[in-house]
């Protein structure tokens, strides 16, 4: 019997304005949706063909992201020599092709061929034009990933939605800081979000080390510490203002929306008094003494890469400006209790260091409800701006980030940290 994180795939695939067929269903090593490079090669080596994966169709079963059977969208990028594969597409699953405005660019046959050719262009531009067929990493509702292999080495495309920042900025203001904290950008298009990365050597650091977090922690207090003088008004141009103080209202949108319909009657009394309690609470971070700045926006540790003690951050996509605190707790849910008070104490010591009479560790306290009600509103813009297809990927997290806020203000209140 298959266990729920088993993933069996079928995929329609297509090939400019011709649907070649359906292939599958067929079993594939990694169950995570959006992990789509073992589905991008057997479809290239059966098509004889490049072949990517444009988009997530439907899935049947699975959860969190994976298993069950998943239909995907994939592109052949040459003419196949077959005019036909698999078996004809029915009329049901043809009709799941049928255009949406909310449509990522990547996701679209025209979309992925034009990102792929920019990043050709740059490359050659460069003088590293691509050596060997694109490989496909990952494609998702939020962001797609290519490795284009270059007589210098692999480089990397990411493809990434309107919402998204322009990384290519976020990681220049970073890299002005610590030049060796963000990854080498080749190339960028700000307004298709298209970003040529040059290749970080090492791999994703989940299960970061007790050096790791020690090294890194510091790091980005110092960065972001230096951004909060460069830009002690506000935001800088293009990014998004997610401070403390405009969650009241976000709150209040949450729970007129469909995230406070998912609440039971109880939870929606305990919703009202935090948004209540809110401004205080607000008010009561702010008395610690860290200054607002650019955030990275998703600081866990799989957004670090490192090939020993020292990290690369990758993934800009949702900064914003906002509160250190909101960084500094991202780690928490990706470490061990171990770990993570070791991560707390070194983000703790840096700040201190830095903004001598700052309360760095009651802000982490004062700070969790409210990065949960960010990402609470981070994700259901997420979901106003995503076809119905997608919903999947984020159906649950507002509602799920709303009650892991409400569980974490009433810590504080039992513990006396908010009255």
């Amino acid at each position: 019997m298959n266990s729920a994180s088993d993933r069996t795939v079928s995929v329609l695939v297509s090939c400019g304005e011709r649907q070649l067929g359906v292939v599958g269903p067929f079993p594939t090593e990694r169950p995570r949706w959006p992990e789509v490079a073992p589905v991008a090669a057997r479809l290239s080596a059966e098509l004889r063909v490049p072949v990517a994966v444009l988009r997530l169709l439907d899935v049947e079963g699975g959860q969190d992201g994976r298993g069950g059977h998943v239909r995907y969208h994939a592109e052949a990028l040459e003419p196949p020599a077959a005019s036909a594969v698999g078996r004809p597409a029915t009329a049901a699953e043809l009709a799941l092709l049928a255009p949406h405005p909310h449509r990522a660019e990547y996701a679209t046959a025209a979309g992925l061929r034009a990102a792929l050719a920019w990043a050709e262009a740059a490359l050659t531009d460069l003088g590293r034009p691509p050596v060997g067929p694109v490989e496909q990493v990952k494609t998702w509702n939020l962001a797609g990933l290519l490795r284009l292999p270059t007589a210098a080495g692999p480089v990397w495309l990411k493809t990434g939605r309107d919402f998204a920042v322009d990384e290519a900025a976020v990681i220049a203001r970073y890299g002005a800081v610590d030049p060796d904290f963000v990854p080498p950008v080749l190339a960028a298009d700000p307004e298709r979000r298209l970003l040529l990365l040059d290749h970080v050597p090492g791999a994703d650091c989940w299960g970061p080390s007790a050096e790791l977090v020690r090294a890194t922690m510091p790091r980005l207090a110092r960065v972001q510490a230096a951004l909060a003088a460069r830009f002690p008004d506000g935001p800088p141009p293009g990014l998004p203002d997610r401070s403390p103080r405009l969650l009241p209202g976000a709150l209040a949108a949450l729970l007129a929306g469909p995230a406070g319909g998912e609440l039971t009657a109880a939870e929606l009394v305990r919703a009202r008094l935090l948004a209540d309690r809110l401004p205080e609470l607000v008010e009561r971070l702010a008395a610690c003494g860290l200054p607002e700045t650019v955030l990275h926006g998703d600081f866990h540790p799989g957004n670090w890469r490192s090939a020993g003690t020292d990290a690369v951050l990758v993934d800009f996509a949702d900064s914003c400006y906002g509160h250190p605190a909101l960084d500094g707790l991202r780690p928490k849910a990706f470490t061990s209790p171990e770990r993570w008070e070791q991560t707390a104490a070194a983000w703790c010591a840096a700040w201190r260091e830095l903004v001598p009479g700052c309360d760095p560790r009651t802000a982490l306290r004062l700070a969790e409800p409210l990065s949960h009600l960010a990402y609470a509103a981070r994700y259901q813009e997420f979901l106003d701006r995503i076809e119905p297809s997608e919903y999947r990927y984020h159906a649950a997290d507002p509602a799920a980030e709303l009650r892991a806020a409400l569980a974490a203000f009433e810590l504080l209140v039992a513990d006396g940290l908010t009255g």
